[in-house]
């Protein structure tokens, strides 16, 4: 069950929250010039929860995620990973943070193309000077399909193979949150409904908890939850969702008509 009021969402769950954002504001610019990209943005993300962020172009949904990621800054209020509050973290005590309890895929996979899968999928780990959970790190590559791809360089893998890789980067240091920007944003739609599928998994399987910005309705619908932003304020949150009812609520928010399996912009999902 999920409760909407005064630009707040929050899903009533007896799970605590991996990351929360209260009154959170970004403004860019000074004077004239000024841009408000998130305006007292009030937001949980559940442990165990898959949820996705949607809004129009220029509505702060990659702002929001950067903010909550402790990839940017913040004009006011509050962002929390955790008991970790970022405001005023020092950057290097941000960049613990983001590489021992977050986990990140970007719509560029962001693979050493030198490295084999398994020496990409454990460099973070590697950097850290951390070694991989075994048991764990089997668990990843099993739920992702990987199996009988670790050996192989990126360039002998498919762009859908490629980015399973770096999903299971993101999960094997079984860090408490992964926000995923437009993950399947370079990929045709078979690869990226396996993408999906996978974060999907994680969730399900793994008990991962995944915060996901897209532009697809079909993306989104993989999800427990779509969080909608328009002009940086939270209109809508929705359980449930089907690319069908996203498609709509997407819709009424932007005027456009994205069809199901495209994003706003006319790429395939």
């Amino acid at each position: 069950m999920t409760t909407h009021h005064s630009g707040v969402a929050t899903a009533t769950r007896t799970t605590a929250a991996a990351a929360r954002a209260t009154d959170l504001t970004k403004v860019y610019g000074q004077g004239e010039t000024q841009v408000v990209a998130l305006d007292a943005v009030s937001v949980a993300f559940h442990q165990a929860q898959f949820t996705a962020i949607m809004g129009p172009s220029g509505s702060g949904k990659s702002t929001l995620m950067h903010c909550m990621a402790g990839l940017d800054s913040i004009s006011g209020g509050s962002a929390r990973i955790g008991d970790v509050e970022l405001t005023g973290l020092k950057d290097k005590k941000l960049t613990q943070l983001r590489r021992d309890r977050i986990g990140f895929v970007f719509q560029a996979f962001n693979l050493l193309p030198t490295l084999t899968a398994l020496e990409n999928i454990t460099l973070p780990m590697d950097i850290a000077g951390r070694k991989p959970d075994r048991a764990w790190l089997d668990r990843v590559v099993e739920t992702v399909g990987l199996a009988d791809r670790l050996k192989h360089r990126p360039s002998q893998l498919s762009g859908g193979q490629q980015q399973r890789v770096a999903v299971a980067r993101a999960l094997a240091s079984r860090p408490e949150i992964i926000f995923a920007d437009e993950p399947t944003g370079n990929l045709d739609s078979r690869s990226g409904a396996e993408v999906l599928g996978f974060l999907r998994n994680s969730v399900r399987e793994l008990g991962q908890t995944v915060v996901m910005v897209t532009h697809d309705p079909v993306a989104a619908s993989y999800a427990d939850r779509v969080v909608f932003l328009a002009d940086g304020r939270i209109v809508d949150d929705m359980p449930g969702p089907t690319a069908d009812t996203v498609l709509e609520r997407m819709r009424r928010l932007s005027g456009a008509s994205p069809q199901p399996g495209h994003d706003a912009q006319g790429r395939t999902s």
